[in-house]
């Protein structure tokens, strides 16, 4: 596959980098359940006198844990009793990229195979590939961008810590929603996260405040569905260590406080693979772009697991907030769990409902899947919801990670779309966060029974 463009890196280009004494440090990683980029650094002439050559492995409990790296049980693929064996990195070198936040550092993203090379189905970017490889044989291509909101603050991660994350100082003390002001005070920040990323191969859009204190957005340049997935978590992670470089913290969590959470808003669209705008038909929506999203709703209830993973990503639906909390449809209506945004080579679908916790391969798989299954099954589109989706009858979005999970758990159409391997794993993950959640006590609990109760 040919690199996105000329700021990502060639094989022959990092060898001579290495060679030459410019690069001696090669990050080899991939994406796990929780979003999380994980692998490992390798000097440069190791990597160049065997890894190139032989690859590099990790246990394969790396998609068998926690949020904590605990290993925990109920996944088929890693257990104590099989072994907790390795896993094979197998390096995208379209990935290939030069870090630029970190001294003389090359980063190359990895699928994961068995040692037997047949492929590991549930780590998330196989399971987003599957989807595309659904997508080509229909004679298209999938085209997205994310776009991540988060909250920055002027407090170091270690002394946040020992704040037990309450009181942080964040980088704006009031609403600077497309504030210059509001931005400006934020910019050391915001202008190294964008120009880094630039380096690192992004097609850098621009940045915006957003509505809590401290909250902002940098916007990137849709690509082809993978390159956002594999963008995404390079971004979301560098994000964080140009902010811990600087004393300061990052949050993509969903829901940090009682103000507005932080979304994710993933935008997809069609196109065939010559390039024809396939959801457009003169100057209306085609009947494929129509049974696309009239799939995505279908699905939209049994797929919320692979939109809001965690326990608190259900904390960001409420009326009122911009999240969506109903399983509807409107043309440039943000009240939607789905909004329909442009014409023509525009036209596009926005998912509404993800968080910034949300893992990119996952969602962009559920959406895909559940497009696909409306193509497929020639789904009549319902009529558009005009006015406030709060105020609607249309059916809710879950409200829980545990009704999340008996949905997904329950759906014949995500075990059709992903196999029973793939739903059973994440299932096992929810399963996982919620006996974690339901066996600790929150500081909630102890401020209304301590002394009241």
């Amino acid at each position: 596959m040919t690199p996105p463009n000329d700021r990502y890196l060639t094989l022959e280009r990092l060898r001579l980098m290495i060679e030459e004494g410019d690069i001696d440090t090669v990050v080899m990683a991939f994406t796990d359940m929780q979003g999380r980029l994980q692998g490992k650094r390798l000097h440069g002439r190791y990597f160049l006198d065997f890894a190139l050559e032989h690859g590099t492995e990790g246990c394969n409990y790396l998609l068998a844990v926690d949020i904590d790296m605990n290993t925990v049980g109920g996944y088929t693929i890693s257990s104590w009793e099989k072994g907790y064996g390795d896993m094979e990195f197998v390096p995208d070198w379209s990935t290939l990229r030069l870090l630029t936040h970190l001294p003389a550092t090359a980063m190359v993203q990895c699928d994961l195979v068995w040692l037997d090379h047949a492929p590991v189905t549930q780590s998330p970017r196989t399971i987003l590939k599957t989807q595309l490889d659904r997508v080509t044989e229909k004679g298209m291509v999938a085209l997205s961008g994310t776009e991540l909101e988060f909250i920055a603050f002027d407090t170091s991660y270690e002394d946040a810590h020992d704040l037990g994350w309450r009181d942080l100082v964040p980088v704006n003390q009031y609403n600077v929603d497309y504030s210059i002001l509001g931005t400006t005070r934020a910019e050391p920040l915001l202008r190294d996260i964008r120009n880094h990323m630039y380096a690192a191969g992004l097609d850098v859009e621009g940045a915006k405040g957003e509505c809590n204190f401290g909250q902002h957005e940098i916007g990137f340049l849709y690509a082809d569905a993978l390159t956002t997935a594999d963008n995404h978590s390079v971004y979301k992670t560098a994000a964080k260590e140009i902010a811990a470089q600087r004393g300061q913290a990052i949050t993509f969590m969903a829901k940090y406080n009682q103000r507005e959470g932080n979304s994710c808003h993933i935008h997809l669209s069609l196109r065939g693979d010559d390039g024809k705008v396939v959801f457009w038909d003169g100057d209306q929506r085609s009947a494929l772009y129509d049974q696309f999203i009239a799939g995505v709703l279908t699905t939209l209830r049994e797929f919320t697991l692979l939109y809001a993973p965690n326990i608190n990503s259900y904390k960001r639906f409420a009326a009122g907030s911009f999240a969506p909390t109903a399983v509807a449809w409107g043309l440039d209506n943000r009240t939607c769990a789905v909004r329909l945004v442009g014409h023509g080579p525009s036209a596009r679908m926005e998912n509404r409902l993800p968080g910034g916790d949300v893992n990119p391969y996952l969602a962009l798989a559920g959406m895909l899947a559940g497009g696909l299954y409306g193509i497929e099954n020639e789904l009549t589109l319902e009529d558009e919801l005009v006015g406030s989706a709060y105020d609607s009858d249309k059916p809710h979005v879950p409200h829980t990670l545990r009704d999340a999970r008996e949905l997904f758990a329950a759906s014949d159409i995500a075990r059709t779309a992903f196999g029973d391997d793939v739903v059973g794993h994440y299932v096992n993950m929810a399963d996982v966060e919620l006996a974690a959640f339901d066996a600790h006590v929150t500081d909630w609990e102890l401020a209304r029974s301590f002394e009241r109760m």
